[in-house]
């Protein structure tokens, strides 16, 4: 299992938990051509008014740029290493091009250096390999796949995540996402073959507060301890539980559905979410 425990010789230490990068990361530093500096915004928006409330600080990151189109079609590509992203759950993967250009690529598990991987309707369906779901065997456990033909990868992207394609009708793949939702999607969109690595992510700990503010989330408070011009939840006389959760606009938290029965893409839904 590559997730790391502490001896408890501190309060910090004794409920941390953290991934291992010893035997996964094999590279420290990342492609200098392919990432971008982040400003934070601290929660403002352009105007420089707070939005988002409870963000701010956190370390300083780096953007790299995801290939999430695989559109490097019929070219062989060299996992040249395995780095960490600081922007997501998952691990990331350099790839170099046998025609001299390079990405990055969402790492599914079982992927190692060295390794060859492609995109197109020409690729084998084996790990790491992207092809159109018309081309990938049914049942076969997938990532990254899009929503729309040319999109881009939107759908089980996350450190451990899979869908899996259960069938096809039409012109349509019934995919079974990691929700629980079973929908439709064309057959002419890509997916990349495997489940997306890091999976260990799903065991860690922060372990304490500190932890959380290097990530830029500021401390949150409940609505129940505020005042009620403040939050519906909040006031009362001694410490009250605090009605019918909801959110800070009156908007219910719990049992209320706030998907539009009108929208166009309920059709392709064949089963909701396991709530």
């Amino acid at each position: 299992m590559a997730v790391r425990k502490f001896k408890p010789t501190t309060p910090g230490q004794r409920h941390k938990v953290i991934g291992v990068f010893k035997g996964q990361i094999t590279a420290t530093t990342p492609e200098k051509s392919l990432t971008v500096g982040k400003r934070s915004t601290g929660g403002r928006n352009s105007s420089g008014h707070l939005s988002t409330r409870y963000r701010g600080g956190g370390h300083k990151r780096k953007l790299r740029l995801i290939d999430f189109k695989r559109i490097n079609d019929n070219i062989p590509a060299v996992v040249k290493s395995i780095e960490y992203d600081p922007n997501r759950s998952a691990r990331i993967a350099l790839l170099y091009y046998t025609d001299g250009s390079k990405a990055y690529m969402i790492a599914p598990n079982g992927l190692e250096v060295g390794q060859t991987v492609m995109s197109g309707e020409n690729a084998a369906p084996e790990v790491g390999n992207c092809l159109p779901l018309s081309k990938i065997p049914v049942g076969t456990l997938i990532h990254c796949i899009e929503l729309r033909p040319g999109q881009g990868a939107s759908m089980a992207r996350s450190a451990g995540t899979f869908a899996q394609l259960t069938s096809r009708e039409g012109d349509y793949a019934i995919i079974k996402l990691p929700s629980g939702e079973t929908r439709k999607v064309l057959l002419t969109c890509r997916a990349t073959v495997g489940v997306v690595g890091n999976s260990d992510h799903a065991l860690e700990s922060s372990g304490k507060a500190g932890r959380s503010r290097w990530l830029g989330r500021r401390p949150h408070n409940r609505g129940v301890v505020m005042n009620p011009v403040d939050h519906p939840m909040g006031g009362g006389e001694g410490r009250q539980s605090g009605g019918h959760p909801r959110s800070r606009t009156g908007l219910y938290a719990k049992g209320l559905k706030t998907r539009s029965p009108k929208k166009h893409s309920s059709k392709y839904i064949i089963e909701r979410r396991k709530k």
